[in-house]
Parts: structure tokens; C-alpha cells; sequence
């Protein structure tokens, strides 16, 4: 018989709840004078969100050099396109796959590490990556990017959908999502997923007790950044293009401040809310004012400060108040305690 938590993690109603929001946006989000494609960043945000959480989350590895991985997707993704076979399926996997092998490269030199000194090898490789993606112009057009990527056609064999609408490429991009998604969940909730957990709780404890900390962190690495790397080629595939600054480590702490605001430390769905109040914000106050990176800076700093769980958190603990002052509960608490409790067993 299913416990529980078996039955949540095989479905978890708030990603159905996510999946219906995202899946109306083009009936609503045009009447509150906003974009379509508005919704397909933020979704692809999210994925590359949720993807970094299951390092920073769940392994406890503050990696900051992350966007070097959704960059390396993107450029993927258009390079297959341009100079091998421009077949959807081909390229998506193509760039999934680069993406893994460069993040395992790079995990072999940073997964022995911890704390302060993985975070900084990680921005010393983001840095790399950034840099040859600038210099290296017969590959990747340098300063000017990588251009003329195309949204080619999904062939789904019995049928064919062009995906040149923003509309159309939004719900492909759902289905990815959902995919992806609904794997993380079932993957943070295995065993594996429980080992990752204890290795953040304390490393040298679960190494004592036979697990193989370098090689859980690295696995942990790697599919972070094959996550990182499909957002980044849905991303490429959502701007036709490639460019150097998704590389760049602002880029990087973008994610990392998604993560952190929306509360991924404490909830698995914190990611995606972070993701979606740094988009939303971005444009609000950037209607407003150039600086918006400075107020939302002031506005991170305050909420961390505050309430260090992020927006999660801030929910956890109001529905936990809401919780304690039921009838129920308040009955509870006000009730005498059995003799057991008081005298022991009579």
C-alpha cells in the first residue's frame, strides 16, 4: 500500500495547478495588457530555476557561474541547427547532451570541493565559458551573438506543427516543462533525491555511512546543468537567437536570486515563484525606472533579511499560524492531558 508522500510524489497537485495557469495565458494575459511571450520566458525561467534548486536546494551547492550552462544550451541548440540537421528533436537533444558532457567536465574539478571554494571554481569556470563564447567569433559571432536561429518544425510523424507563433512554441515548450518537471519531482522524492538531502544536511556524515558524496554531488552537477542547458535552448529557440550575456555572471545570479526569493531552500516549488516575481518585476519596475536592478537589489535584501525561506516560506509559515488557530487545534491545546501524560500508565 501507497504511503503518503508516495502518492504526492506521483502527483503533485500544485505543478497541476501551474500547469493549467501557464496553459490559459493565451486566453487572459492579453486583457491585463500583457505579451505571450511574456509567459514563455517566465516559464523557461522557471525550468532553469528548478533545475539549479536541485543543487543549491537539495545538494547544498552554491554554484555561481550557473548560466554558463544555459548559454552553452542556447549556442548548442543554434550551431546543430546551422551547421548539422535542423531537426527539432535532433537539436534539443544535441544541446541537452553538449550541455551535460561540458557540466560533467567541469564537475570533475569541482565536485571534491564544498562551500566557499566550490562557489568560487564555478564562477572561475563561468567565466571561461563566458569569455570563449566573446573571442571565439568564427563560432559563436562573438559580441554579436549567434544569429538566425530558427523554431523549426515539430514532426511528431503522423503530424507535422510550425512553431514560428509564439503561441505555438509556448505550449511545446509546456509539454517540455511538464516533462521535465514532473522527473525533478519524482527525482528529489527517491532515494537518490533523500541521499542529495543528507549530503546538504551534513557531508561527512553520509560519507561516513557509505555513500559516495563526490560522485552524488557530481551526478547532482551534471543534471542540474542538463536542465540548465534545455531552458537554455528553449530560450534560444524563444529569441531566435544566441547571445554571450546569458553567459555572463549576472546572468548567473539572476537564477541563483530566483532561487533564494522564491524560497527553494524550504520547497521544491519555490524556484518557479521566484522565477515569476523576478520576471514580473523586472518589467514593472523597469517601466518605471532604469535602475530597476538597484530597487530590486534593496528588495531582495529586505525579504532575505527578514524572512531568509523567501516567498515559500513566508506561505509555509502563514498557513502553519492559519493551522494553529482552527477550532480544532484551539480545542486541542485547551483540553486536559490524559492520566498517561500525567501520572503514566494506571
Amino acid at each position: 500500500m501507497q504511503t503518503a508522500p508516495d502518492r504526492a510524489a506521483l502527483l503533485p497537485v500544485p505543478l497541476l495547478i501551474l500547469l493549467g495557469v501557464l496553459a490559459s495565458t493565451p486566453l487572459w494575459l492579453a486583457q491585463v495588457g500583457l505579451y505571450q511571450y511574456l509567459a514563455l520566458e517566465v516559464m523557461i525561467w522557471m525550468l532553469f530555476a528548478l533545475g539549479y534548486n536541485l543543487m543549491l536546494g537539495y545538494t547544498g551547492l552554491p554554484s555561481f557561474g550557473h548560466g554558463a550552462f544555459f548559454g552553452v544550451g542556447a549556442y548548442a541548440f543554434g550551431l546543430l541547427q546551422q551547421r548539422v540537421w535542423g531537426n527539432l528533436w535532433f537539436d534539443l537533444g544535441g544541446a541537452v547532451l553538449a550541455t551535460a558532457v561540458a557540466a560533467a567536465l567541469v564537475g570533475l574539478c569541482v565536485s571534491h570541493k564544498r562551500g566557499i571554494y566550490f562557489a568560487l571554481l564555478t564562477i572561475a569556470f563561468g567565466q571561461v565559458f563566458w569569455f570563449v563564447s566573446i573571442k571565439w567569433h568564427s563560432v559563436t559571432g562573438g559580441e554579436d551573438g549567434l544569429l538566425n536561429i530558427r523554431r523549426p518544425v515539430l514532426d511528431l510523424g503522423v503530424a507535422a506543427f510550425d512553431l514560428k507563433s509564439n503561441d505555438a512554441l509556448f505550449y511545446f515548450c509546456l509539454a517540455l516543462f511538464a516533462v521535465v518537471v514532473m522527473a525533478l519531482w519524482r527525482l528529489v522524492h527517491s532515494p537518490f533525491g533523500r541521499i542529495l538531502s543528507a549530503i546538504k544536511q551534513n557531508e561527512l556524515r553520509a560519507a561516513f555511512v557509505g555513500h559516495n558524496v563526490w560522485l552524488y554531488k557530481w551526478v547532482s552537477f551534471t543534471i542540474a546543468s542538463g536542465v540548465a542547458g534545455l531552458a537554455g535552448a528553449m530560450f534560444a529557440m524563444a529569441q531566435q537567437s544566441a547571445y554571450p550575456n546569458v553567459m555572463s555572471l549576472h546572468s548567473s545570479g539572476f537564477v541563483v536570486m530566483m532561487v533564494l526569493v522564491g524560497g527553494g531552500l524550504v520547497s521544491f516549488w519555490g524556484p518557479a515563484i521566484g522565477a515569476l516575481f523576478f520576471i514580473l518585476a523586472r518589467d514593472v519596475l523597469g517601466a518605471t525606472t532604469e535602475t530597476w536592478l538597484l530597487w530590486y537589489g534593496l528588495l531582495f535584501v529586505v525579504l532575505v533579511m527578514w524572512k531568509p525561506e523567501g516567498i515559500a516560506g513566508i506561505w509555509q509559515a502563514a498557513m502553519q499560524r492559519r493551522r494553529n488557530t482552527t477550532p480544532a487545534a484551539s480545542n486541542a491545546a485547551a483540553a486536559p492531558a490524559p492520566k498517561e501524560a500525567l501520572h503514566g500508565p494506571v
